[in-house]
């Protein structure tokens, strides 16, 4: 048998074995292809063992005809129509072309390989072998080979891999501003368990279910890269992401997952006695310790920001792109894709997220569309102003929880005093602790201020009264 009608009796066996299983009966040749059905024959020698379409019209790639639920879940996908999106984006350039089609990009391919080697139409969409690379060879003989894909974000060299061979640039800085983010240091080395369901892609992607093969699998952690939150297959939420954003749902929400982790105190833990990762329960009123007596509950006082009108919750304020220009001349310098996760992020001189943190929280040295952009807020002035009040309102009832807390236990979370994380006893004062260090998680005031700052107001006034009572102050 030829090539070509070995390539031939491949797609058609393959979709025959899998498409009873779909419509319950036997299948009609021409009822599944059509009169002018366009299969593909052999691909050139230059395309370097890449197949691409079966049949382009169809969007049925050779690796769907066997592989048919990934080809099924991918056709809804942005990818699925990425010529298309090009060509009727009013700025087509072939410089675009190789991130819009099956080529070199985004896989192990050295070398000119698919599009960019052939300009063969077989080759349009960021198709299976963009990410897993060229197929041939798994075609040509199943057992001996599987071409897996990269979820890394770099080589060892410090080069872009997979995704961040195309997600990057001026115009879609995916990768520039993840790399400036705390998701791109978080990889996870220790062995405390749970850490690494959060703290490595791969501890992330086992614990939310995911069992694909993919090249790191079983390797050193990774930090969470962009196959941890998007889904590479399947266009179900928004953005391919694998949990949606617009859910109020702890348990549903995909940055709730993990921004979600000690928000009550815990006297079994060493680390009991401080926040981490609280955000998602303090938004919803529960983070926190409700001191007895206190007149509200967990789950009463909901933050402006965590309430059902917030669609986007979370990602509404810490994933908000916005468009760079130069003041003087209104020229594009950069597209902000709202990928450092920050809500306020520090800008440079132009305007452009540039990693800092230590900034002031002033109209010059932040962006601050994440509070503007969804209509909000109405100016960034009036925003500055109400987060500059609040401030000044929580800082007094912090500074005065310290201070008797100093003299309850001059050692705060030391050993050996009534704040002490190593005895299992729990106290007023390690309670009161935990809700001080909840109000200045992250290093200041301003994250518990924004995220809730009623509820961490009453906490923080509920603390002191408990502390005076308990100890006598």
């Amino acid at each position: 048998m030829s090539d070509s009608r070995m390539w031939r009796a491949l797609a058609l066996v393959s979709l025959l074995a899998v498409l009873p299983l779909s419509v319950g009966g036997c299948v009609d040749e021409e009822k599944v292809y059509g009169d002018d059905r366009p299969v593909v024959g052999d691909p050139e020698p230059a395309a370097n063992g890449f197949l691409g379409y079966t049949q382009a019209t169809a969007k049925l790639t050779i690796c769907g005809n066997c592989h048919a639920v990934p080809q099924a879940q991918w056709v809804g996908t942005a990818h699925a129509d990425a010529w298309e999106s090009l060509q009727g984006s009013g700025h087509a350039s072939s410089s675009c072309e190789g991130c819009h089609t099956v080529s070199e990009l985004g896989n192990a391919a050295t070398g000119e390989s698919g599009w960019t080697a052939t300009g063969d139409a077989r080759y349009h969409d960021v198709q299976c072998e963009s990410c897993h690379g060229a197929g041939q060879q798994h075609v040509s003989n199943p057992n001996a080979t599987q071409p897996i894909a990269s979820i890394a974000i770099f080589d060892e060299s410090g080069g872009y891999l997979s995704c961040a061979e195309c997600h990057n640039g001026t115009h879609h800085p995916f990768v520039e501003q993840w790399s400036l983010s705390a998701h791109a240091n978080v990889g996870f080395q220790g062995s405390r368990e749970g850490c690494a369901d959060c703290h490595s892609a791969q501890g992330a992607l086992a614990a939310w279910g995911v069992r694909a093969d993919y090249a790191e699998k079983g390797g050193d952690p990774l930090p969470i890269v962009c196959a941890v939150c998007h889904d590479p297959h399947d266009a179900t939420f928004a953005g391919q992401l694998r949990f949606p954003v617009q859910n109020a749902s702890i348990e549903q929400n995909l940055c709730a997952r993990c921004h979600n982790q000690r928000s009550v105190p815990d006297p079994q833990s060493s680390h009991g006695l401080e926040p981490h990762s609280p955000e998602a329960l303090h938004l919803v009123g529960e983070a926190g310790w409700f001191p007895p007596g206190a007149d509200f509950a967990p789950g009463t006082i909901v933050g402006t920001h965590g309430q059902l009108a917030n669609e986007r919750q979370c990602a509404a304020c810490h994933v908000e792109p916005y468009t760079v220009t130069d003041a003087a001349s209104g020229a594009f310098l950069f597209q902000a894709v709202g990928h450092t996760f920050r809500a306020i992020p520090c800008v440079d001189g132009s305007g452009i997220p540039d990693g800092s943190t230590g900034c002031p929280l002033t109209p010059e040295a932040r962006n601050w569309q994440g509070c503007t952009n969804a209509g909000c807020h109405g100016t960034v002035e009036s925003v500055n102003l109400l987060l500059a009040a609040r401030l000044n309102q929580i800082a007094p009832r912090a500074d005065e929880l310290i201070a008797l807390l100093e003299v309850v236990d001059p050692n705060l979370e030391e050993p050996g005093g009534e704040i002490d994380a190593t005895n299992p006893s729990f106290t007023v004062a390690e309670g009161a602790f935990f809700n001080w260090s909840l109000a200045n998680h992250g290093g200041s005031l301003t994250g518990a201020t924004v995220h809730n700052f009623q509820v961490t107001q009453a906490l923080l006034d509920a603390s002191i009264r408990a502390v005076e009572d308990e100890y006598g102050l």
